[in-house]
């Protein structure tokens, strides 16, 4: 389908984001279950915070590492096997019942390698798309995928509430670390002798947000990110709550549409303009958690299916946007910084205002959805009308000395 790179090499970027992505979920989806089944319900909300913290910290200095210093191929490397390490020790310490806040260092630990690798994976790979409007799309679906086996791996052997499952996890943490050896490493400046602290930290990627909609673009998806941080701890309670078991393979609904959605990105992306299709994945926000608010099987699993559309029209459009955009040598932090802002900012926002929330909604023996999931509704509704009215559509360029220069209308 698309012959601008050689299939060899469309191969490896595809495998990258599978094996990536695949251990990614078999960590994320059935991390709340298992601290629930391991009587650790109390830290669970910290424990998905601890993402957020760690995406305040290592992102950007990673990202400034890769794009100044190491090849990204290696940056990555150490991370994974560092993350694949952490994971098993995490997973130990759940397993024989160490102090829930020892377990809670431990995998803040994890996610200080974790939160920085798919931004650099994104930008190693837009790095080598010759027009990542088309091909982008089609490449990053084998995350989704690699994710949804991930996630249906876990439910087929039972282990959505087994530590157990975190072990499989780091094994394939360290396949991706040996995976990255057969990468080809990407050009970087020889020395750093003249970089300040300010930029050895990637804290000059600020400069980014100079320009308004670039502004808009970041502010909107972090918003938006506050409210989807209920999805994967509360999600599969909800399910369990009405009655469905393997609830990791269920979830896998969102990534199902989620492939839909990134197969279609490019068809998208030459119709309409970003504004549109970032709007639109904020209407399928309103609606996932709408249908998610009626409590019933069926509205709660078509609920679940839009997440993965509304993912993919929001943030994988916003990284499109960076590249599109970005001079290439700014292209790791740039994608570092949206971490930054959506897993930092909102993620630490969400997991722990969303965690206050389902208390509150939250009795000893029952939960009120439909209210849990109505205010999360309601919440995006306004992210929806803050980028409507926000939002310009006045493209720029930013270039390598930091130079915001105007362009078309997007």
């Amino acid at each position: 389908m698309l012959r601008t790179l050689r299939k060899a090499e469309y191969a490896e970027l595809m495998i990258l984001f599978f094996i990536q992505a695949a251990a990614m979920a078999i960590w994320f989806v059935p991390l709340g279950t298992i601290l629930d089944a391991s009587g650790l319900h109390a830290i669970k909300a910290y424990a998905y915070a601890a993402n957020a913290l760690a995406a305040f910290i290592s992102p950007l200095i990673f990202g400034a590492m890769a794009d100044r210093h190491v090849p990204p191929a290696r940056v990555l490397r150490w991370l994974a096997f560092v993350t694949a390490v952490t994971t098993a020790i995490a997973s130990t310490a759940i397993r024989l019942h160490w102090n829930p806040w020892l377990i809670l260092l431990i995998i803040q630990l994890f996610y200080l390698s974790y939160a920085p690798m798919f931004s650099i994976s994104t930008a190693l790979v837009l790095a080598r798309l010759e027009d990542a409007n088309k091909e982008f799309g089609p490449v990053r679906a084998l995350a989704t995928l690699g994710w949804m086996c991930g996630a249906v791996l876990v439910g087929v052997l039972s282990l959505d509430r087994s530590p157990y499952a975190e072990y499989l996890g780091a094994a394939i943490w360290l396949l991706l670390g040996l995976f990255t050896y057969y990468l080809p490493t990407l050009e970087v400046p020889s020395s750093a002798e003249h970089l300040s602290w300010h930029e050895r930290l990637g804290l000059d990627a600020l400069a980014l947000l100079k320009d308004r909609d670039t502004r808009v673009v970041f502010i909107a998806s972090t918003l938006f990110n506050i409210p989807i941080c209920a999805f994967y701890p509360y999600a599969p309670t909800h399910l369990h709550d009405l009655g469905f078991v393997h609830t990791s393979a269920w979830m896998c609904f969102a990534q199902a549409t989620e492939l839909v959605a990134m197969l279609s990105l490019a068809w998208l992306l030459a119709h309409w303009r970003l504004k549109w299709i970032f709007a639109c994945g904020l209407v399928f926000g309103v609606l996932r958690f709408a249908l998610s608010a009626v409590n019933t099987n069926y509205s709660l699993l078509f609920g679940v299916a839009l997440h993965g559309a509304s993912f993919v029209l929001v943030f994988i459009t916003a990284q499109i946007y960076l590249n599109q955009r970005i001079d290439p040598a700014w292209r790791t932090r740039a994608q570092a910084l949206l971490t930054l802002m959506n897993t930092g900012v909102g993620n630490l926002i969400g997991y722990l205002g969303v965690g206050w929330w389902f208390g509150a909604c939250t009795t000893a023996t029952h939960t009120n959805w439909t209210t849990f999931w109505g205010a999360l509704s309601a919440s995006v509704a306004l992210v929806l009308v803050y980028f409507l009215w926000a939002y310009r559509g006045q493209s720029f360029h930013f270039t390598q000395t930091g130079k915001v220069i105007a362009a078309s209308q997007v």
